[in-house]
């Protein structure tokens, strides 16, 4: 709901402002893919996570932290050098992080 709370934390971690900042929607471009914020809606629980690949989990998973999110799940590895974790934004918003060598092969 403190939608501009959520757009300074957002802007800092991904390191870009939104490419589109109305009262009642934030968008973010995120390598193609939409990264919207909406005031209107609660924060997701029980829905499915999406998890944002990453080249290094171990210095995404620092960042994030870094820029306000808190741990939810630490990184661990899930096989065949897959490695997964969760955390939370300041809201509450529960998302992940995947380390994934197959990605773009």
């Amino acid at each position: 709901p403190d939608l501009d709370a959520a757009k300074a934390f957002y802007t800092k971690a991904l390191g870009q402002p939104p490419y589109f900042d109305e009262p009642f929607y934030v968008g973010y471009n995120v390598a193609g893919f939409e990264l919207g914020l909406d005031p209107d809606l609660p924060p997701a629980e029980g829905t499915p996570t999406t998890y944002w690949g990453v080249a290094d989990i171990q210095s995404a998973w620092a960042h994030w932290q870094a820029a306000g999110a808190t741990p939810d799940a630490e990184p661990q590895d899930v096989g065949s050098g897959i490695w997964v974790a969760t955390l939370r934004d300041p809201f509450g918003n529960k998302f992940g992080i995947i380390e994934n060598p197959y990605f773009g092969q």
